[in-house]
């Protein structure tokens, strides 16, 4: 397992800053989820812990060294990122698509190895794509594409994965097939998984931690059922809401019924 963890983090776009003195422990083994209203700087930060972003104060910690300061190769042997809507050149298939993980592992000039060949095809069976492994994506349905892109970050064959907005633009189907999977992934491969998600009913049932950002600032973390409080949804996203006990998992379970002022 790997730990990741920030101290002091401002992150700017321009002249705008977007995370303020941050700092926060991502706790190895669990289901993260980094939740907060619109422009709070979920995307940013989840970028600048994948090294996309480089701090202007601060550090973020890979077991404990600065971020910034590992070689490439080393970082992305430890974490793997799938951003928000991810493109591919069309005509790609998936096991194709999937090949793009062990870029990292492979040494110049020395070709494909039976264990990339073993792990491609492991990423692939683990997401169920087997069966379109060789499907251009393009011909994929929405779900089945998150899919095959997860399944190229497994391949990455990292203890981290950052997924930002694993669940946009799916509908309701698809998106609890995305969640399930980040579910097994961490039960049955203990991946430590950190992911950026609107829905505070999927956050809260998905996940075993729950990171709660507003105006670039850590407003709670913690257990879902610990920290998601009345006063959080009043102050955090200006909600007026029932907090039910989920029946199938105990777990709270948010009934917005109006909006208590604007964030």
């Amino acid at each position: 397992m790997s730990d990741l963890s920030t101290k002091n983090l401002h992150l700017s776009y321009g002249n705008k800053a977007i995370i303020e003195d941050l700092s926060v422990d991502l706790r190895s083994g669990g289901v993260i989820s980094l939740i907060g209203p619109n422009g709070s700087g979920k995307s940013t930060l989840l970028k600048s812990l994948a090294r996309l972003l480089p701090p202007q104060k601060g550090s973020v910690l890979l077991d404990g060294k600065d971020i910034q300061k590992l070689p490439t190769k080393q970082v992305a042997q430890k974490l793997a990122i799938l951003p928000q809507s991810p493109t591919a050149p069309e005509g790609l298939t998936v096991e194709e698509l999937v090949w793009f993980g062990r870029h990292p592992h492979q040494k110049l000039l020395s070709g494909r190895s039976k264990e990339d060949q073993e792990l491609v095809q492991w990423a692939i069976a683990q997401t169920g794509m087997t069966i379109f492994a060789k499907t251009p994506l393009e011909n994929l349905s929405g779900g089945q594409r998150q899919r095959a892109w997860i399944a190229m970050s497994l391949a990455q064959g990292t203890p981290l994965l950052l997924l930002d907005e694993p669940t946009t633009y799916l509908d309701l189907s698809h998106q609890l097939e995305v969640l399930q999977l980040v579910g097994r992934l961490n039960r049955d491969q203990s991946k430590t998984i950190l992911m950026v998600l609107h829905d505070l009913n999927q956050a809260i049932r998905y996940s075993t931690q729950i990171v709660v950002v507003k105006d670039g600032k850590v407003h709670s973390q913690g257990d879902p059922a610990q920290i998601m409080t009345h006063q959080l949804l009043h102050e955090v996203f200006g909600l007026k809401a029932h907090i039910i006990e989920d029946p199938d998992t105990g777990k709270p379970h948010i009934i917005p019924y109006g909006i208590s002022r604007m964030v």
